[in-house]
């Protein structure tokens, strides 16, 4: 059955203060009703915020101009989304993906899969880290190059999972290896857990919602041999130190979720923490690292 979302609007602003931006969520969140806000630093660079909201009815825009005027925002920009079938707008644009021995797919393309490949099986309709964007595929990458110099199997921890793409494919090559995939995002959490067991994976993979090492399965299981965290600048850069502390001597972490010109400062965090850097990866315009824990 195709899932058609019925048309919805959506109101995106930006500006150049976080305070600034999580206050006008709230205020959006509190004042017009909608059903979602977002709040986000914009991947560019630039230092911005995005806020978004998005409503089953179209907003009052007098309302939003008053908001952004009060929080010192651009503009609020509103649009309306026509109805969509995602689920058939994601498969016509997912082609399987390779990186080294992992084939990355959706089951419309379960006749595709190479044999001798470790397989991972990713449905559309839960297309973020499916492997498709530059930093999942670049974590895909850096982790064959690990397998491929001999890396001997650990505990490995999934930071900020989405999917657990990066958390299975590690089960699937390291038998018998605590594998931990987290995320701050309750509903990330059922997508790893229901692609986990889509991929015969259930019992081998420990899903738990966390900000961060924050909970005591990844406290228990720590120090880690591998530590994938494919997030964001700022948050890579505030986990340096915990990260470090949950690392195993000479064990390794992959980071991503980086724009290029954003990897040096994330370098830097985690050579002072006690890292240093084994390869950097780049693919388009996302950088991948992946570092020692000396």
């Amino acid at each position: 059955m195709a899932e058609i979302t019925p048309a919805s609007w959506t109101a995106l602003t930006t500006l150049d203060d976080q305070a600034a931006a999580e206050g006008l969520g709230a205020a959006l969140e509190e004042q017009l009703e909608p059903d979602g806000v977002g709040v986000f630093e914009m991947e560019d660079g630039s230092g911005l915020w995005e806020v978004g909201a998005y409503f089953a009815e179209a907003p009052d825009e007098t309302a939003l101009a008053l908001l952004a005027a009060a929080y010192g925002a651009r503009p609020f920009a509103v649009s309306e989304i026509p109805p969509t079938d995602w689920v058939a707008h994601v498969r016509r644009e997912l082609r399987p993906v390779e990186a080294g021995r992992f084939f990355v797919y959706g089951s419309h393309d379960s006749d595709r899969v190479p044999d001798g490949r470790v397989a991972l099986l990713i449905e559309a309709a839960m297309a973020f880290g499916t492997g498709h964007h530059g930093t999942t595929q670049g974590c895909l990458v850096a982790f064959e190059a690990l397998l491929a110099a001999g890396r001997a199997p650990g505990p490995v921890a999934d930071i900020g999972a989405g999917t657990a793409v990066l958390a299975m494919a590690a089960a699937k090559v390291w038998a018998d290896v605590p594998v931990l995939a987290s995320d701050i995002d309750a509903v990330a959490v059922e997508v790893a857990a229901a692609n986990v067991a889509e991929n015969g994976l259930s019992g081998r993979i420990d899903c738990v919602e966390a900000a961060g090492f924050d909970h005591p399965a990844l406290a228990r299981t720590a120090p880690f041999d591998l530590i994938f965290a494919n997030i964001l600048k700022g948050p890579l850069i505030e986990f340096a130190p915990d990260l470090a502390a949950h690392a195993a001597r000479g064990g390794h972490a992959i980071l991503s979720g980086l724009l290029n010109p954003q990897a040096d400062d994330v370098i830097a965090a985690y050579e002072a923490a006690g890292f240093a850097l084994a390869d950097r990866l780049t693919l388009g315009d996302w950088t991948t690292l992946t570092l020692l824990r000396r």
